[in-house]
């Protein structure tokens, strides 16, 4: 999960307030004590730190906690807040015509970030377009292009030219009918002056409609001083943070932005084009705090729906709701849920599943990773299977399974573990086929809430319980 080491430790000094109906002085201050050690560890620069602790402790001693607010509630509300306005707004993406400028030095992630910016620009409905400029490090223009191609996007670049300005200025003509235009910067191991001079050059160049700085999580409280120059030299608009699903130090690159009239605009969490997400404060925090982000969730869950129907043709989930489900519709599923990306940023999603005393803290740290490896040999065992077996995997016997077992080189307990998944899965599908609008939104609301707090009553609804 994002900066786990952090949301671990706020979850845990917030832990401390269960079941208590009022708040001590005492009881402040020791969470305070822990929510400063955690963020400190986390990078965040002292002052901040200071600053967001005293607000914290000043309302949570003032502020009369609402009639049938938990103590823990009623902080972990303050804590959220006081959070959200530490990190700020987002910066304002448009979805229409523009330029962006991406700055950083080398190694921040730029020519991945300009990807899958390029990506989720497409998937909203325009044509993107990356101009690689870079000719100072080795390998970039190759880089940039195969990172291009795998987001599917226009793309120039010139190797032989050596004037980054020049390539640049014919990159944009060259790609005049694409809707955004990603420019695409070289970096350097340090703020040299030849980089700032180059950057200058290229933003007088392409006039750019706002430039964005790419930071890597990992350089903690460094990335005060970067986005400060940065800023002085080419003004920033916004900032990219990436690699924050490998380090505990992300606060120091999430704050850097308190030095600039800037926000952050995206958050880069992986290596693939997609795993890019608009930067929301509020669902951020939410998520660090173990309370879910719905909106980010829903976001991917349709995305996920989307892609699995365009490589799917044929498939209509609503489908399920009618017919027999057959192992066709589970493989399907399994599909939309791996394009949904990791399955521990989609639990962190889910209020009650991630961090804070849900689901996530109640399993192994490998879970996920089994939960993943579970669901590749699935798909290994369907695509040992006749199309015969996909329709109709209830007719499938001993002998069969055998087959199917040797075939795809799984054990022949794997394979009934898979027949009884897409029993279970069948048989709370069967629930929904047939139901009024009233009688499923119960079901909803039962699968929600009822069965356990935090999706206890989803059952078989997923290709990954164990």
């Amino acid at each position: 999960m994002v900066l786990d080491d952090l949301g671990n430790s706020l979850r845990d000094s917030l832990g401390k307030l269960s079941g208590q109906s009022r708040v001590t002085e005492e009881d402040v201050e020791e969470i305070v004590k822990e929510i400063q050690r955690s963020l400190l560890q986390a990078d965040v620069e002292v002052s901040l730190v200071m600053d967001l602790s005293d607000s914290i402790k000043e309302r949570a001693l003032e502020e009369e906690s609402p009639a049938g607010t938990s103590a823990r509630d009623h902080v972990l509300s303050i804590v959220y807040e006081e959070m959200v306005s530490l990190v700020g707004d987002s910066t304002e993406i448009p979805l229409e015509e523009q330029t962006i400028l991406l700055a950083g030095l080398q190694g921040s992630g730029k020519t991945t970030t300009a990807a899958k910016m390029a990506w989720w620009f497409s998937k909203k409905g325009l044509r993107p377009a990356i101009v690689q400029t870079d000719t100072f490090r080795p390998g970039a223009y190759d880089q940039a292009k195969e990172m291009a191609g795998r987001a599917e996007v226009d793309f120039y670049g010139d190797p032989d030219e050596e004037d980054p300005v020049k390539i640049a200025r014919d990159g944009l003509e060259a790609t005049s009918d694409a809707d955004v235009h990603i420019v695409d910067t070289a970096g350097r191991h340090a703020l040299e002056d030849d980089l700032i001079d180059e950057i200058e050059d290229i933003e007088r160049a392409v006039d750019p409609d706002r430039n964005l700085l790419v930071l890597d999580a990992a350089i903690g409280q460094g990335a005060k001083d970067q986005a400060s120059q940065f800023d002085d030299s080419i003004g920033i608009e916004g900032v990219i943070v990436t690699k924050l699903d490998g380090t505990a130090k992300g606060g120091g690159a999430l704050t850097a932005v308190n030095e600039t009239d800037s926000s952050i605009a995206f958050l880069g969490t992986g290596e693939e084009v997609k795993n890019i997400e608009r930067f929301e404060p509020s669902g951020f925090i939410s998520r660090l705090l173990g309370m879910g982000d719905l909106k980010q969730l829903t976001e991917r869950v349709e995305r996920a729906m989307q892609e699995t129907q365009e490589e799917e043709e044929d498939w209509d989930p609503e489908d399920m709701l009618k017919g027999e489900f057959t192992l066709k519709d589970m493989r399907r599923q399994m599909q939309a849920m791996n394009n949904m990306g990791p399955l521990d940023q989609v639990m962190d999603m889910i209020p009650g599943m991630g961090g804070g005393g849900g689901l996530m803290d109640e399993l192994p740290d490998d879970a996920m990773d089994v939960t993943q490896d579970r669901m590749r040999s699935f798909e290994v065992i369907m695509d040992s299977m006749t199309e015969a077996e996909l329709e109709n995997p209830r007719a499938i016997g001993a002998s069969q399974v055998e087959r199917i077992a040797k075939g795809s080189g799984k054990d022949e307990e794997r394979v009934r573990e898979l027949l009884e998944q897409h029993k279970m899965m069948s048989q709370t599908l069967k629930q929904f086929q047939g139901m009024g609008q009233g009688n499923m939104e119960r079901m909803m609301k039962k699968m929600q809430g009822g069965g356990g707090g935090g999706g206890g009553g989803m059952g078989g609804m997923g290709p990954f319980g164990d």
